[in-house]
């Protein structure tokens, strides 16, 4: 049963793995590119694996519910295969396949290692359940995604904050935990949110980012805060309920054991050749020792934990799996749409300003994966000063000439990642937990057009007009 269920996905490993292993014992050097060799640019056609499979998200759990849910993860795989095999047979780059996976695996390695470590966490708010204790609870989570990184924030607290709120939740509630503590929370440090971390490790100080975000990032995360105040203030679902508990007003935390594996996880982020010298990069292998530290965290902290916590959490796999499913699929269909406005950014770099730089981060940054857009719009800025990206002392000279650009490509790429479910990791997995907590969460289309678009854009639009 276990094979049968995983056999497509199994198959799509070993396919990469054999790319990789290939290139390791010495495959024709034609296929094996440098990260700053020119490659091929596919054919515009081939955005449209990557479009389908944004439609069949979008549309599939409203109109055709029980097929989707049955095989989403055939289709994933299946679309992703037509990319990865277009790039090997057809333009003969196993490079950009080989770079993406890695990516991937990276991506897949921090959430898991969050959701396990987190899921053995029990932490129980015993509180009434105000407009006002909920907007300090978001605040103290948008805060502390600074810290443990807005994955590591969501799947910490999206647990009690449901059950804080049991006799009153609503869809909102869950939609504004997505907005401040999955993404515009985590807009101040490297450690936040991955687009921020690349830039870190390609040469941006440390605390450039609270130094030259801050000021933005506190009036928009309280502008989203005020919206959610005034909208729970309306809520008066379970009144009757909630005024006849009688509130301890007690936090009660177990699990602690936890936290080392949590902070095991974000020490393990810095453990990259790039950070520190001394760590042996495994390329051209698709795993590093950050991932290998990362996927034994997802084995000791699940052993360890406390039965009762897991089942008080009703902890299990099915969130994470549905994000390693779909998100797959997405990686390697986006592929070719990452090169495509890759080249063109770098062609057309002397045309780009601050307000094409903010509104073409933010907006790709919504659909597409936020950390190869950052990275491709801040090579794009480089260029406009003959700056190149993959040298760090450059990247430092380019800060110091005019550093509006990486302000404005820094502050939509994670803020924009709240527009859509598929715009950051966390986003899913929230919306995947509440769904199994038995919230009727919104479709991808009305998560758009009900909440994002008129709660979150005449916000970006103010920051825009203010600050670029």
């Amino acid at each position: 049963m276990f094979v049968s269920k995983n056999f497509h996905f199994l198959t799509l490993i070993l396919i990469l793995i054999l790319v990789s292993t290939m290139n390791m014992f010495g495959a024709d050097s034609s296929t094996v590119l440098s990260e700053t060799a020119q490659v091929v640019e596919p054919s515009i056609f081939m955005i449209l694996p990557f479009l389908i499979l944004l439609m069949l998200i979008a549309t599939g759990p409203i109109f055709y519910k029980h097929f989707w849910e049955r095989h989403y993860p055939k289709i994933s795989i299946l679309l992703g295969l037509i990319t990865v095999v277009y790039y090997l047979y057809v333009l003969k780059d196993s490079y950009s396949i080989l770079h993406i996976f890695t990516e991937y695996v990276s991506f897949i390695a921090l959430l898991s290692s969050l959701f396990v470590a987190s899921g053995g966490i029990l932490i129980k708010v015993n509180r009434k359940a105000t407009p006002f204790v909920n907007v300090l609870f978001l605040l103290f989570g948008g805060v502390i995604a600074n810290v443990i990184g807005t994955t590591g924030a969501s799947m910490l607290l999206i647990r009690p904050f449901i059950k804080m709120n049991k006799d009153r939740i609503k869809p909102y509630h869950i939609i504004f935990f997505i907005f401040i503590v999955s993404n515009v929370g985590g807009a101040l440090t490297p450690i936040g949110d991955p687009p921020l971390f690349i830039g870190f490790l390609r040469g941006v100080p440390f605390f450039w980012v609270f130094v030259n975000v801050w000021h933005i990032w506190i009036p928009t995360i309280l502008a989203i805060i005020l919206a959610f105040y005034f909208v729970d203030k309306r809520n008066k679902t379970g009144q009757d309920k909630i005024t006849k508990i009688d509130y301890s007003g007690t936090i009660e935390f177990r699990g602690g054991k936890n936290l080392i594996y949590l902070a095991g996880i974000i020490l393990a982020v810095f453990i990259d050749p790039n950070v520190m010298s001394w760590v042996p990069s495994l390329s051209p292998l698709p795993i590093g020792i950050r991932e290998i530290i990362m996927f034994g965290i997802v084995y000791l902290s699940y052993k360890n934990a406390h039965p009762d916590i897991l089942k008080a959490n009703e902890f299990d796999f099915e969130p994470i799996k549905e994000v390693a499913y779909l998100f797959i699929g997405i990686f390697l269909t986006m592929v070719p749409a990452l090169q495509l406005i890759s080249n063109f950014a770098k062609s057309n770099h002397d045309l780009l300003d601050t307000t094409t730089f903010y509104w073409a981060t933010g907006i790709l940054s919504a659909v597409l994966d936020n950390t190869p857009t950052y990275l491709n719009f801040l090579s794009a800025a480089m260029g406009k000063f003959y700056l190149d990206v993959n040298v760090q002392s450059q990247v430092l000279e380019f800060i110091s000439k005019d550093d509006v650009f990486l302000r404005a490509i820094s502050v939509s790429a994670v803020f924009f990642g709240a527009m859509t479910y598929i715009g950051n990791g966390p986003n899913f997995m929230v919306k995947s937990i509440s769904e199994r907590a038995g919230i009727q969460m919104p479709s991808f289309f009305a998560y758009l057009v009900k909440y994002a678009i008129p709660i979150l854009l005449p916000i970006y639009v103010i920051v825009w007009l203010i600050f670029f």
